[in-house]
């Protein structure tokens, strides 16, 4: 396995675990893991309202090294969710 193939698997298992959480807190929301191809070695959650708008909640882009601070914290992006509903 190639380290590109390991960061696939990080990411993807923080997704899934982040994807869980909010399906569990807010079971009326759909959650998609990215409906399109991903910016390289990026950790962000998007929502989408009713209107079709995009609210940030959450973008790890200029964060890290080390790669852990490029995933959130479960609770923060929650907290952000609440805010954006």
């Amino acid at each position: 396995m190639c380290k590109g193939d390991v960061t696939a698997v990080i990411y993807q298992r923080n997704a899934v675990a982040l994807q869980k959480a909010i399906e569990e807190a807010h079971p009326s929301i759909p959650v998609e893991l990215n409906p399109l191809k991903p910016r390289r070695n990026s950790f962000e959650v998007t929502f989408v309202n009713a209107a079709g708008t995009e609210v940030n909640l959450w973008s790890g882009l200029k964060k890290g090294p080390p790669r852990k601070l490029k995933f959130p914290d479960t609770a923060v992006v929650l907290d952000a969710l609440k805010g954006a509903l």
